[in-house]
């Protein structure tokens, strides 16, 4: 990975900057899942943006991917720990978000 901005708050959005990933971590958080039942829990997501995110999160050290010698292949993605430590940030952004839709006001 290059070298990271100084300001955290861009290295977070770097690293999980855009809604797919988010959903990644959110679905991960249950537990470890197959690309099926991620790509199926996340929704209307294609399989190349899938992967493309999934690469990305794992380069970043976010995700493990594990590949399984089998017939057809089986690959499985769990978060690692510091894709975990992602947990207390979600619950912000959905407590906040629950906060808000509440409000009433989307003015």
């Amino acid at each position: 990975m290059d070298k990271l901005p100084d300001c955290p708050v861009e290295v977070t959005l770097m690293l999980i900057g855009n809604k797919w990933k988010f959903l990644i971590v959110r679905d991960l958080l249950d537990g470890t899942k197959r690309f099926g039942e991620l790509r199926k829990s996340i929704g209307n997501i294609s399989q190349k943006v899938l992967t493309s995110n999934l690469r990305d999160m794992e380069e970043a050290g976010l995700v493990n991917r594990k590949v399984y010698a089998e017939v057809p292949p089986r690959v499985e993605y769990s978060l690692t720990k510091t894709g975990a430590s992602l947990k207390s940030v979600l619950n912000s952004m959905s407590d906040w978000g629950e906060s808000y839709k509440n409000t009433g006001d989307f003015n």
